[in-house]
């Protein structure tokens, strides 16, 4: 009896169980922070990632991402062993935030132009925050010190670009075959850019719909993709209010002030940490804020840029479900890019740290 209460179907069932009977107790506060996760999505979320969406769909559809990856192929593969058309998922991902990078590698992956292991390389290390949000938000807004945005960054992309090299290990057994029977075509005595241009026109010529019927599609597409993002934000702040009134974020807390206490790290952290492991603007707030030494509310707001919170991880599995692409590498992905993260703001203190 005691083994079906604990098996992980039993389990969910119980907490949503537990989350509808704490909406019913604190309905006020559960309408509220439903108001504030709407507001966050349509003022914030809305207008920075609809565009880059809608403009994704049409690159692809005209060929665009596959000109480039026949020009960027050269300078992927030694790297982080994937094709050139991952490159334009790096720079996406990394110039527009989460989760752009897991929305252009589920499409890569729909047009089979990269395979389930390389997918799964891909979206591990292109899930980053924008650099907006990164020097605007955090180092300007939350901790008020502009000087601290070098350092941030350099710890969270440069820890990025670190776990893209680890991650041309994972699967490297089972995609070798994969890998050269997609993506080793080529055409003899034609120069890369030559290619380049015919793999776009090619490409363009496969897709074959019209700029309207393709525009239309691509709002279409778009417009789903932050419909369900938007739900995603709604639930987890409605989630995180809930579990604030009823006890659970301040247990939690102080189980990681005995933690932290036996590291030495400052325990005023700790809110930084629990609210930074479900939402990123609530975990990279509270570090600001905490009353510490610079460098560990540093460090910690590294890890939280780089862990992402549970909203985003939400956000990704939701996009990956719709492909063979498994959410486990990403988790474990995440994981290492946080403790790298703040590793690298503790080694690169001297150097970039504000003085």
């Amino acid at each position: 009896m005691m083994r079906a209460w604990l098996r992980p179907d039993a389990v969910v069932a119980w907490a949503t169980t537990g989350l509808c009977i704490l909406l019913i107790l604190f309905p006020t506060e559960a309408l509220q922070s439903s108001t504030r996760g709407l507001a966050v999505w349509w003022e914030v979320l809305f207008p920075a990632l609809f565009p880059f969406f809608v403009l994704s769909e049409l690159l692809l559809g005209f060929g665009i991402v596959h000109f480039l990856g026949k020009l960027l192929d050269p300078f992927m593969r030694p790297l982080f062993r994937l094709p050139g058309t991952g490159g334009f998922v790096v720079a996406m991902g990394y110039v527009s935030g989460y989760p752009v990078g897991a929305r252009l590698t589920a499409q890569l992956r729909e047009q089979r132009l990269v395979t389930r292991i390389e997918g799964e390389r891909l979206v591990a290390f292109t899930t980053t925050s924008d650099p907006i949000f990164l020097i605007g938000a955090v180092s300007i807004g939350f901790f008020h010190n502009a000087a601290l945005a070098p350092l941030l960054a350099a710890a969270h992309y440069g820890s990025g670009l670190l776990l893209g090299f680890l991650m041309r290990f994972h699967g490297w057994r089972d995609a070798e075959t994969a890998e050269s029977t997609i993506h080793t075509s080529g055409s003899r005595g034609r120069s890369r850019l030559q290619e380049a241009f015919h793999a776009m026109h090619a490409a363009r010529l496969l897709d074959g719909r019209p700029f309207g019927r393709l525009l239309h599609d691509a709002v279409q597409s778009a417009l789903r993709l932050m419909i369900v993002v938007g739900g995603l934000v709604v639930f987890f702040s409605t989630i995180m209010e809930m579990l604030h009134q009823s006890g659970a974020l301040s247990s939690l807390s102080a189980l990681l002030q005995s933690l932290f206490g036996i590291m030495g790290l400052p325990k005023p952290l700790t809110d930084a940490v629990v609210f930074g492991l479900f939402e990123v603007t609530l975990g990279s707030r509270s570090a600001g804020s905490a009353g510490s030494a610079l460098v560990h509310q540093a460090a910690i707001a590294a890890w939280v840029l780089s862990w992402a919170g549970l909203s985003v991880h939400a956000q990704v599995a939701s996009i990956l479900s719709r492909t063979d692409l498994r959410y486990g590498p990403f988790l474990a992905a995440r994981f290492i890019h946080g403790i790298m993260a703040m590793l690298l703001v503790y080694m690169l203190w001297r150097t970039l740290g504000p003085h």
